[in-house]
């Protein structure tokens, strides 16, 4: 899960080992790090082209099929790559909330949740 640079001498030559017997794996890494890079630089004109491979290469079906929804949905995902705005915020109070809610389950009513939301940090 980590980018490549980031590891260390001994599992960067795991890595290349592990890669080295599974193809498939291999390939499924090289279109993850084009992925990663792609979203991290914002450079939505390579999106798809990056689909087109994925979708043409029979190795990788989950992928494909994670591509195949990338295209379903191309103008949300073109415009999160080319819009400068996020529901980044939104996303990580819906994820707290829920959280909260989660941990309360079965024990408080919903004026203790309230409570909850609103002194959390």
């Amino acid at each position: 899960m980590s980018h490549p640079d980031g590891l260390d001498s001994n599992a960067r030559i795991q890595l290349k080992e592990v890669l080295a017997r599974c193809p498939e794996l291999d390939m499924a890494a090289g279109f993850v790090r084009g992925f990663a890079a792609m979203m991290t630089n914002r450079e939505e004109h390579l999106l798809d082209e990056w689909i087109t491979a994925v979708t043409a290469a029979h190795s990788v079906p989950h992928l494909a099929s994670f591509a195949s929804g990338l295209r379903r949905g191309l103008a949300a995902v073109t415009a999160g790559l080319t819009l400068p705005h996020s529901s980044g915020t939104v996303e990580g109070t819906v994820n707290k909330i829920k959280f909260l809610k989660r941990q309360m389950f079965g024990r408080a009513n919903l004026d203790l949740l309230r409570i909850r939301v609103l002194h959390h940090r």
